[in-house]
Order: C-alpha cells, then structure tokens, then sequence
C-alpha cells in the first residue's frame, strides 16, 4: 500500500494534521499566529545547516526552529515588543537561509520544495519521521494539557495553582519547532503557519470545549489533506497550497455558520 505515492501523500497530510491541530488551538488562544510564522520562516537557515554539515534535516530544523522560538521569548519584554521582534528574527532568518543554500557547492536542493512542500515526494522514511513527529507533539500537548490551558486562560490563576507559565510557554516552544520540521516537506515553511492556524480557527465556531476544538481541528486538517490532494490530482495544481485552499474553504464555511448563529 505505502508503494502508492498518492497513499504516502495523504498519510503524510494526516500526520501533519494530527501534530497541528491541538497546537494550532494553543496558537489561535494566544494570539501566536506571526510567532508560528517566524518560527517556520527559522526552519529555512535549518535545511541550509543541516545540508552543509551532512546531518538530518529534521534535526536542523528542530533546532534553527527552536533557536528562533527562544530567543523571542528571552527578548520579549526587553525594550523590544513582541511583532518587531518577530518580524525582525522571522525575515533575517529566512534572508540567511536563503543566501546559505546559494553557498552550498555541489549539493542540489530544490528550494522551491521547501518553501511551499513537496509532498507527492514523500518517502517511508519521511513518513516515519512525520508520524514520529506527530505522535510526540501530540502526547507532550496531552501531558501538560491541563496546565496549558490554566496558562493560557491566566498566568495569574496558573500561578495560584502552581503552575509556571513561562514553562508552559517552552513547552508549546517545544512543540512548534518539532511540528515545523515535520510539516517542512508537506507543505513548506511559508504555508506551515496556515496549517497551524485556518483548521484550529475554522473549528472554533463550530467547538464548545477546548479538546472539541482540538479534535475537530484535526478533522478539518486531515480532511483538507485528503481533499487537497484530490483536487492537485484532478486539476493539475501544487499539493500543499491546494491543501491550504481547501483548509480556507472549511473556515468560510463555518464563518457562515458562525454568522447565522449570532
């Protein structure tokens, strides 16, 4: 069955899906939409390093990723506010993985692929490392659930019970930068941020409790995976930024509903 490329494609949207979703709720709470962005913008000087030092590229973009996530959450709050911060790191990041990759002899990299996803392309070997990915973002976002949730709704309550928010908030650091790196062949790092956010907020109307807006987010995602897929197929049209469309489809659909139950 894995020998279909089609098959890998769409499971491989799937896990994306899945590792999004509950993250992407947290991202749509905090208002973190530009943060995911730069973060993603980051996974770009990743590929370069990880192609120039002959390592995994999963592990570079982990890394570059998390780098970027963290320095934004030591600066905060220095002098600098948060949006100039992101915007500053978000595009020197991706300008120096740009230049990187134009120093890299004798290596071909298909930039293009990276940037907006190649994921007709995906191998066994990519899928583990999404679904492995998946599966571990997920059980950290299920283990500190609670404790996210009291941190989001108020740092003064989370706090009063004992709980860190700057802890939770590397946390959910943690998980963006892993769920960069395994969307980065799906659907590139200049449409990770509309995986993240357009299923979550597309779910939001329709949800009445947080795990309900996590679950159907992942419905929405894994949906829009499958069908973008279909419609690349059936209109000869990119994958990733057709599986993004579907995804904007969804959200205007359940803004519609949103409208009529005011």
């Amino acid at each position: 069955m894995l020998d279909d490329f089609m098959t890998r494609a769409a499971l491989a949207g799937i896990g994306v899906a899945c590792a999004a979703a509950p993250l992407g709720s947290f991202v749509v709470w905090r208002r973190m939409a530009y943060f995911g962005d730069a973060t993603a913008h980051a996974a770009i000087l990743g590929v370069a390093l990880s192609l120039a030092l002959q390592i995994s590229i999963f592990a570079g973009a982990v890394a570059v990723a998390l780098a970027m996530a963290l320095t934004v959450t030591v600066l905060t709050g220095r002098g600098y506010a948060m949006d100039t911060l992101l915007g500053v790191l978000a595009h020197s990041a991706l300008a120096f993985g740009l230049v990187a990759v134009s120093f890299l002899s004798g290596i071909r990299i298909d930039l293009m692929a990276y940037l907006f996803g190649d994921i007709l392309a995906v191998s066994r070997g990519d899928l583990a490392v999404i679904w492995g990915g998946a599966v571990l973002v997920v059980a950290l976002i299920g283990w500190r659930w609670s404790a996210l949730l009291t941190s989001t709704l108020s740092p003064d309550l989370a706090h009063a019970s004992g709980i860190d928010p700057r802890r939770e908030q590397l946390i959910l650091t943690l998980a963006l930068a892993i769920t960069v790196a395994v969307a980065i062949k799906v659907v590139g790092v200049l449409l990770i941020a509309a995986m993240l956010i357009i299923p979550a907020a597309a779910a939001r109307p329709l949800s009445h409790t947080p795990e309900q807006m996590a679950l159907f987010g992942a419905v929405i995602g894994a949906v829009s995976a499958v069908a973008g897929l279909h419609s690349a197929y059936l209109l000869d049209t990119p994958a990733g930024p057709s599986i993004v469309c579907v995804a904007a489809i969804f959200f205007a659909l359940t803004s519609v509903v949103r409208g009529l139950r005011a």
